[in-house]
């Protein structure tokens, strides 16, 4: 026999608009499905959209040790992810939405949410890729570590699938 424990339902008194939204992108489809509807959100309601672009440099194994990339390398990393947030900006500067941009190198669970609280997000916007079963199990899901830790909302949108 299961017994309920009843708790307070806690209501608003009025939804307050986010003013900062922020979008964290991977470059994936569904962060661009992501991006682009926060844009559209922003544009009606007079909000500002910051997306984030976080990453870990790789670090290559040996049975002697682990070894990091090259300066050079990791250079190279970073204005290829530089390059291609300035892309994502370009494209929606005719929406006439304020789209700041940033690098964060770190784990992206953990920059998302330190990068919401930088921006002074009141909202999350980001893609999910749905994987599930084993996929999901080795690589896991930043959204759903966000989801599940984040202290503000956060709205998740998968890529388009064919029909």
């Amino acid at each position: 026999m299961f017994s309920a424990v009843a708790r307070p339902l806690l209501v608003a008194e009025a939804m307050i608009p986010p003013k900062n939204i922020l979008v964290p992108t991977d470059f994936s489809e569904a962060a661009g499905v992501a991006l682009d509807y926060a844009v559209e959100l922003a544009a009606k309601l007079g909000a500002a959209v910051h997306v984030v672009h976080a990453f870990e440099l790789p670090l290559v194994g040996f049975p002697d040790g682990t070894m990091t990339i090259s300066a050079e390398m990791a250079s190279r990393i970073i204005d290829a992810a530089q390059k291609a947030l300035d892309e994502l900006a370009k494209k929606h500067a005719s929406r006439n939405v304020e789209l700041h941009t940033f690098l964060e190198q770190a784990d992206p669970r953990d920059a998302v949410l330190s990068a919401a609280k930088k921006v002074g997000a009141d909202l999350i916007v980001m893609g999910t890729h749905g994987r599930r079963g084993i996929a999901r199990a080795l690589i896991g899901s930043v959204a759903e570590s966000v989801v599940r830790t984040s202290s503000i909302p956060v709205l998740t949108l998968r890529e388009a699938r064919g029909t």
